[in-house]
């Protein structure tokens, strides 16, 4: 018997509907929650269809990877690049020309190049700043008690915009335990937003495929979601 196998169409629209279901849920507006489509190991042609869908916001980790696909999909002017994987002093330049949102932002050398690379031009570059929000050695991110001395030192550069906080927590099944962290991270955002009285502080990117709608229950404004829209990801070039 012939079997239907979802196409990524069909996927994206699924997560479309996952997080309307998940906002009306929390009470909150879907409108109010953006879909990043973290495109890491798939190819160009892969994005492209999420374009001609609506999608316009894509999430890569590798810097050579991202260039390669940007210069694929150069023909659809308003795509908006978001860089979110570890960040390597050598690739800020290319970063910061190449991309409209840094979400993995963690230490201050980073920022500082970031700003002075940032090609005038094209606008502020929107920062988030990753936290370890579970202060675990093997992840990167800022320890929740070094927030704050990052965050002012963003604000003091004219090339950088911040606008929120990032988190990967550890993996947990339970929907109450994936919750916890995101709440912290909310949290933090609250209380940044408070003693700063930034008006652009209004981000949270937390929420990944597998802890959706914990993370929209909590606040998320950007979800990274990659494996429930494209599958499994490819080998890396």
């Amino acid at each position: 018997m012939f079997k239907y196998m979802p196409t990524i169409t069909d996927n994206l629209h699924q997560v479309y509907r996952q997080i309307h279901d998940a906002a009306v849920q929390a009470g909150r507006d879907p409108a109010d929650i953006r879909l990043l489509a973290a495109s890491k190991g798939q190819p160009a042609d892969a994005l492209r269809t999420c374009y001609r869908e609506g999608q316009r916001h894509f999430g890569e980790n590798y810097l050579q990877e991202a260039l390669d696909k940007q210069q694929a999909l150069q023909d659809l002017a308003d795509i908006c690049w978001h860089f979110i994987g570890p960040i390597q002093t050598n690739k800020t330049r290319k970063i910061a020309e190449q991309f409209d949102w840094v979400h993995s932002v963690d230490r201050p050398r980073v920022v500082e190049r970031l700003s002075a690379q940032r090609p005038t031009e094209k606008g502020p570059l929107n920062i988030c700043i990753q936290v370890n929000i579970d202060e675990e050695q093997s992840k990167a991110g800022v320890c929740p008690s070094e927030l704050e001395a990052l965050a002012r030192m963003i604000m003091t550069l004219p090339n950088l915009r911040l606008r929120g906080l990032m988190a990967i927590p550890r993996n947990q099944d339970n929907i109450e335990q994936q919750r916890q962290p995101f709440a912290v991270l909310a949290k933090l955002l609250r209380e940044l937003q408070h003693s700063t009285h930034l008006p652009t502080l209004d981000t949270l990117s937390m929420g990944m495929s597998n802890d959706l709608q914990a993370a929209i229950t909590e606040g998320a404004t950007i979800v990274r979601i990659g494996t429930a829209i494209f599958g499994p990801r490819l080998a890396r070039p």
